[in-house]
């Protein structure tokens, strides 16, 4: 039986956490973080140790040093990027906001904590990201496993709710770097003014506010993995200095004369088709050839139509036990609504949903009717292939002029409609302009509507 140090001045936070640990059989000691060492010498023996660092954050520096060579994972009330980055470069072995979710700390502590239950956690993130066992999951497992041999730029592309993050967690974890740290870094979450300091990190005085010295999220996972989810989404200055990084395996904060060079694995994401932003020079085309390196493809949910079982099944197990609920069975009528629905938002719709099922369900089985699904769910928006034709998005004649003769179109037909019948007679300032919106929500509806503008050979 592993032993977990529990170190949290919250009675009611280390409570919680102390009854998850204990279901899957762990032995806990509830301490202070000022009384840790006290609670080390007493002890039998302690495994791992689970610290939230509350405010005090001078003394869990000193902690974390004095706890060496304890594996030290922390759980943070009062989260924050910087507490995380300085943290884990003191030697913490994970950091997580709270409420964390129960499966995260259990792959981290078993990973850590010798070497049987180690290896057995190198294969729990192949249990989350592979449920299913269709041809295009075997296929994706395949090539995720030779991935995580190799140090190559893996590119991973998919549908928003495919399980993007599972992927590159597994590739990670079956990596020789699953002692370093895993960075995960969403670059359509932080805004575009701070994008650059935030991966590159920046010197005092480098601007107005920086009154520190900063460490950036490429630095801090050197030696290990970073993974750019949404990397569509990066400004084109990030992606000017990222080329750098990619090429050279080297960084210069923001303010600083020199570079540093660093050892990380780089792991992208994306759910938007990276060559036709690149085309519209959103999207540098130089970035796009470096991080196309190996490349994998998440099926949608409804092209892996053998597999929904099977994942039902899983996600009942998985959120019963985070939940405390009981672990309900599927009516063969609830079975038959599952497979026949199209999840536009893939797995994790799914997930949702059987969440929801679960939580207000009051028979002893889920029925159709526990599981809420719209009557008319959202058509599903695929993911065009990244070296796809762009002609294969505009809808044949015989469509075209049945909904004109219907004398119905929608805003988005109109839209679809006068843009492909004037996009060779006008320029994008003209066509926004006719239709009354700006340049960029003109791009940004072509992209939502797949219309990408073709470059004319010779154009300007």
């Amino acid at each position: 039986m592993l032993t977990v140090l529990l170190l949290d001045d919250d009675p009611i936070s280390a409570t919680h956490t102390a009854d998850d640990l204990t279901a899957e059989g762990f032995k806990i000691i509830k301490a202070s973080p000022f009384s840790a060492l006290g609670a080390i010498k007493t002890a039998e023996k302690v495994d791992v140790v689970l610290l939230d660092p509350g405010r005090n954050e001078a003394g869990v520096k000193q902690l974390i040093n004095d706890l060496h060579p304890l594996p030290v994972f922390i759980h943070a009330q009062h989260a924050s990027l910087r507490s995380a980055v300085d943290l884990m470069k003191l030697g913490a072995r994970d950091y997580w906001p709270k409420p964390a979710p129960l499966r995260d700390l259990l792959r981290a502590i078993k990973r850590v904590a010798g070497p049987t239950t180690e290896s057995s956690a190198a294969s729990a993130p192949a249990v989350d990201a592979f449920v299913g066992r269709s041809s295009g999951m075997r296929s994706l497992m395949n090539m995720a496993n030779k991935a995580a041999k190799a140090r190559s730029t893996v590119l991973i592309i998919g549908e928003t709710g495919t399980g993007k993050e599972l992927v590159a967690q597994h590739i990670h974890q079956a990596s020789q770097r699953t002692h370093k740290p895993l960075i995960s870094v969403n670059c359509a979450a932080i805004p575009e003014t701070l994008i650059e300091s935030e991966l590159f990190g920046y010197e005092k005085g480098a601007f107005t506010g920086a009154n520190a010295q900063r460490l950036g999220l490429i630095e801090a996972a050197d030696g290990g993995t970073l993974f750019l989810d949404e990397i569509g989404e990066l400004p084109a200055s990030a992606q000017a200095r990222l080329l750098r990084f990619i090429q050279e395996g080297e960084i210069r904060r923001i303010g600083s004369v020199e570079s540093a060079s660093v050892d990380v694995r780089l792991i992208c994401a994306t759910h938007r088709n990276l060559m036709e932003l690149e085309n519209t020079d959103v999207f540098r085309r130089d970035l796009f050839h470096r991080i196309n390196v190996l490349r994998l493809e998440l099926p949608p949910l409804r092209e892996r139509g053998d597999d929904i079982e099977g994942l039902t099944k899983f996600l009942i197990k998985r959120v019963s036990t985070k939940l405390q609920l009981d672990a309900k069975p599927l009516s063969p009528d609830a079975k038959k609504a599952l497979s026949s629905y199209p999840w536009p938002g893939n797995v994790r719709e799914l997930e949702h949903t059987i969440e929801r099922a679960l939580v207000l369900a009051d028979g002893e089985v889920l029925e159709p009717h526990d599981l809420n699904l719209p009557d008319k769910p959202a058509k599903p928006k695929g993911i065009a292939k990244p070296f796809a034709s762009a002609s294969a998005v505009i809808e044949p004649e015989s469509t075209a002029s049945s909904d004109t003769d219907s004398g119905e179109l929608s805003l988005e037909d109109y839209f679809q409609r006068f843009v492909l019948e004037n996009q060779d007679a006008m320029n994008e300032t003209e066509i926004a302009q006719k239709l009354g919106i700006s340049r960029k929500c003109l791009w940004e509806r072509r992209q939502r509507f797949d219309l990408p503008r073709t470059r004319k050979k010779g154009g300007a």
